[in-house]
């Protein structure tokens, strides 16, 4: 039975993943390990097919620890994650001066901001200092919304904004990662700003 809060896409993702939840352990590991062959040394969409596919079968391969049981072998590039020892897929989101990169497998931080690479840090520290007050709008206040006299207006800039700062992590940013990783996803949309993937160029 589906959540009271459960909207209809993620019921739908939800139908999706029962393909992975139904393969054997096995068929499971391979699989994962022959689509981290696919997505090594290139910049990822989150929201695109493959990796939306591979998510769904993380989720069911980390539920029933396939990677510990070493029943197949990722790509040598694909290091050991320190979360949770799967192979290393970083996402890179818009919080990643709090929440760091995130883990394709387990969803925990996978590298803290403080830990990334030098050479990275202040080109994404400079990234965040000007996404922040964008999305910000998305979450502000009756006396915020008030103060503009037309928050639809602030809303769309914002929106607009926040289309472009995506589309420069995409095409920017992300880039820069794969000098350190064996792959990077970005983040390509921006729920609370109404922005979805199709917005952001690339």
């Amino acid at each position: 039975m589906a959540f009271e809060n459960e909207s209809p896409l993620d019921s739908l993702w939800k139908e999706y993943g029962r393909t992975f939840k139904d393969f054997d352990d096995l068929t499971l590991a391979r699989w994962l390990a022959q689509t981290l062959g696919q997505l090594e040394g290139k910049v990822w969409r989150l929201s695109h097919p493959l990796v939306g596919a591979y998510r769904l079968a993380a989720l069911p391969a980390h539920e029933r620890q396939v990677w510990f049981k070493r029943m197949a072998t990722p790509p040598a590039v694909y290091t050991e994650s320190p979360c949770c020892r799967a192979p290393f897929l970083p996402l890179l989101t818009r919080d990643m001066k709090e929440a760091g990169l995130i883990c394709q497998h387990c969803n925990e931080t996978l590298v803290p901001f403080d830990e990334l690479p030098e050479e990275l840090r202040a080109d994404v520290e400079a990234w965040g200092r000007d996404y922040a007050p964008v999305h910000a709008v998305a979450h502000w206040d009756d006396q915020q919304r008030r103060r503009t006299r037309d928050y639809d207006h602030a809303f769309e800039n914002a929106a607009e904004a926040a289309e472009r700062l995506l589309t420069y992590a995409g095409r920017e940013l992300a880039p820069k990662f794969l000098n350190f990783y064996p792959a990077i996803i970005w983040e390509d949309q921006d729920e609370c700003l109404e922005v979805r993937p199709e917005d952001v160029g690339f």
